[in-house]
């Protein structure tokens, strides 16, 4: 009845958030500071969710996401530039080797599957290892990944160390929060499934999940396989939305901040990753901005508000988030009917016993 009840729910609260979006969508200019973090928050909660089901659902320390995001994003580019555009795009490269152009969705897709491919590739090695020397492992893959996607030699495929546009993209917040409820949805039904039991069996004992019968090698792969096809995805939406796209945006800064929306938001818990990232770039990019204008009040003059001043701040608050919240906002819960029942009861009883 309990699973029922939050299906129900579940449905409910996606058809207001439709509701919402198409609204606003319509209300807010296309290119203002609000559409701006929605967007970015679809996108980049995509990307934290597929992040977390490795590193939080799996326990597989990886720091690759950034990396498999520009294979996604440079395989939609590369593969739907109309030909017709080709030559201004590869202007130095005889107008690239690729001269047709598939649709957009189909782009979509292909973005996942050649990031799926190429973390198979490198999960067959990588794998072997564990906590730090995995971290070091996917961390370094991401950063050989943007050198080759710059080298002069792959010009004619990548444009080398120069961006990639013209390409199909989109103005409505409402096609990345579609794209994104969908691959966070795939997400969610593999989490409850019995593949995402052995996931979370991995991730709190290896040596009990095998003696269960579970094929460690082949769940660490599929589970990392999985993480590389959504934030491949995440990519050609990140992409679609800044409309260029340039290897060398992607550093390894790109990978921290995801990892520290997902600890922020809760390791092993989905709505916690999404919830963390709407808040990560609504305070980064709006709420805190005017902390980087200077502010005269009367004679007087507001000392450090100046440029860069909001970003010192942020780190203080996310410092404050990490060290005195460590399970994050959700911890490893998710928010839902039974979950907010259990949250009224437990203050419920705490309140009870203050009396």
């Amino acid at each position: 009845m309990t699973k029922k009840t939050d299906s129900i729910f579940a449905i409910v609260l996606l058809a207001v958030a439709f509701a919402l979006v198409a609204l606003l969508d319509r209300v807010l200019p296309a290119t203002g500071i609000i559409m701006t973090v929605l967007k970015k928050g679809c996108i980049y909660s995509l990307v934290a969710v597929s992040m977390n089901l490795l590193n939080g659902f799996t326990g597989l320390f990886s720091l690759g996401q950034a990396g498999f995001m520009l294979i996604g994003g440079y395989t939609y580019a590369i593969l739907t530039i109309p030909p017709a555009d080709r030559a201004s795009v590869y202007q130095y490269f005889d107008g690239g080797i690729i001269q047709f152009a598939i649709p957009f969705w189909a782009g979509l897709i292909a973005a996942g599957l050649v990031a799926a491919f190429l973390a198979w590739l490198i999960g067959l090695p990588v794998l072997r290892l564990k906590s730090d020397y995995l971290a070091i492992a996917t961390l370094g893959f991401a950063e050989i990944m943007r050198a080759i996607f710059q080298w002069d030699k792959l010009g004619p495929l990548t444009n080398g160390s120069n961006m990639l546009r013209k390409y199909p993209s989109f103005s409505t917040l409402m096609f990345p929060f579609a794209v994104a409820v969908i691959c966070i949805g795939l997400i969610v039904l593999l989490i409850n499934s019995s593949y995402g039991r052995a996931f979370k069996a991995i991730r709190d004992d290896e040596v009990a999940a095998e003696a269960m019968g579970i094929n460690l090698a082949h769940h660490k792969r599929m589970s990392f396989c999985i993480s590389s096809f959504f934030a491949g995805v995440g990519g050609a939406l990140l992409a679609m939305f800044q409309t260029t796209i340039q290897a060398q945006a992607f550093k390894s800064n790109m990978t921290y901040e995801i990892l520290l929306i997902v600890v922020i938001g809760g390791l092993g818990s989905v709505t916690g990753s999404v919830l963390a990232t709407f808040l990560f770039y609504a305070a980064s990019e709006w709420w805190l901005r005017f902390l980087d204008s200077p502010l005269t009040i009367g004679s007087f003059q507001v000392p450090l508000l100046r440029s860069g001043f909001r970003k010192v701040v942020f780190s203080v608050v996310i410092m404050a988030i990490v060290l005195f919240a460590r399970q994050g906002i959700m911890g490893d819960h998710e928010f839902s009917i039974a979950g907010l029942m259990r949250l009224f009861r437990r203050k419920g009883k705490e309140a009870s016993a203050n009396e």
